[in-house]
């Protein structure tokens, strides 16, 4: 749908400019009268580029400065006006002054966000929702806010965990490539010219490279058909349950996947609770924000016991996903009437165990990868120099 830019004035004489998506030249015409605005200026605008993407952190800015204009007595169409200005992110400016259209012409905040879920999650529009229903909207930002900010940092402290030993990894690779192409044929030459009976370990390198010089795009094949078929693999919804399975019973990792599970599921579950937001709704939000199959079926089993009249923890704790000291905290705030609260606790904790789980990983994947790199490099290199000592001993 193409966008037009106007410039319209206000029966009090105000000038207005915006813009409007709309079939036609007159459907915007059709629209402003709507709007009892007199038309100044209408411009079909050029194809604009695919948005850039917007940051968690920007929307943190947004929803924290959007709080702080409500509490001061601000309109709401004002509000977003300003922030559709003050926005560094070009593209939260654009989606910002379409809700703010959206705003004018009728829709509440909620619907005017939901068109928009690249920039805001439906966990983000559902809080909203709750928030304009009950008066309270700039609390509930800020709560959000303060959500958005904890649960960044957590995704953050797993990225971390993961961003180490794959680019140590790497390096080691690219270090074994270039060993293999360029520094083992010479050592081949040298040794085919003094024509020697060479030791297995070095027949067992020198054939390796051979391979990759000869057979580079049959390697690079295979990778690309693996992390092709892997992915779409993990498309389907068995896929992704056996491969998310796999993923939570690796050793120190799994235990570093199952907590962060844990961390963001108490923690979006106690802030949608407590936001006014039905408990069926927020544990299908939930549900779809948990990033790991697994947890995701234990969370909507919860969710059809309960519609069914039961508790939520009966059947978290059949899924033997979620540890047991968990399990009873929710039942405990299930029985008290303070589940949103005891969620928070169990969230509070376990991003300290998340800490300490990416510590413990990061200590165990020093030593692995010292010792793996000694002993693949270090093997080459041995390899290598094997039939020099054994020409040195000849000689002597």
């Amino acid at each position: 749908m193409p966008t037009f830019a106007y410039t319209a004035r206000t029966l009090g004489g105000e000038l207005k400019s915006a813009t409007m998506e709309a079939t036609s030249r007159d459907d915007v015409v059709a629209q402003l009268k709507r709007q009892r605005l007199v038309i100044v200026k209408i411009d079909q605008e050029k194809a604009k580029k695919r948005p850039g993407r917007i940051k968690t952190r920007d929307i943190v800015i947004f929803t924290r400065q959007f709080s702080t204009m409500i509490n001061a007595g601000l309109p709401l169409v004002q509000a977003l006006d300003i922030l559709s200005k003050q926005s560094e992110n070009k593209s939260l400016q654009e989606v910002t002054r379409q809700v703010v259209y959206d705003v004018e012409s009728g829709n509440t905040v909620a619907d005017a966000l939901r068109k928009h879920p690249k920039a805001f999650s439906e966990l983000y529009v559902n809080m909203v929702a709750a928030g304009e229903a009950g008066g309270i909207l700039d609390t509930i930002l800020m709560r959000l806010a303060t959500f958005l900010e904890k649960n960044d940092a957590l995704v953050g402290k797993v990225k971390s965990a993961m961003i180490y030993p794959g680019v140590i990894m790497s390096v080691a690779a690219i270090a074994i490539m270039v060993l293999l192409i360029f520094v083992i044929p010479v050592f081949e030459n040298m040794f085919s010219s003094v024509n020697m009976a060479l030791p297995l370990p070095t027949r067992i390198v020198i054939g390796a490279s051979k391979f990759l010089t000869g057979y580079w795009w049959a390697v690079i094949a295979v990778i690309f058909f693996t992390v092709t078929g892997l992915r779409r693999y993990y498309a389907t919804p068995a896929g992704q349950l056996r491969i998310d399975t796999f993923l939570l019973n690796i050793p120190v990792l799994g235990d570093l996947l199952r907590k962060s599970a844990v961390s963001r599921f108490t923690r979006t579950l106690g802030t949608l609770i407590s936001s006014g937001v039905s408990i069926l709704d927020g544990l299908e939000i939930t549900a779809k924000t948990a990033g790991n199959r697994v947890i995701h079926d234990a969370i909507m089993e919860s969710r059809a016991s309960i519609a069914g009249g039961d508790t939520i923890s009966a059947p978290l704790q059949k899924s033997a996903v979620f540890p047991p000291m968990v399990i009873s905290m929710i039942a405990v705030g299930e029985q008290t009437g303070g589940l949103d609260e005891m969620l928070s606790k169990i969230a509070d904790f376990y991003d300290t165990e998340v800490d300490t789980a990416v510590s413990g990983l990061l200590s165990l994947m020093e030593p692995v990868m010292i010792v793996f790199l000694g002993v693949v490099v270090g093997g080459m290199v041995v390899a290598m120099y094997l039939p020099i000592f054994d020409m040195i001993n000849t000689v002597q």
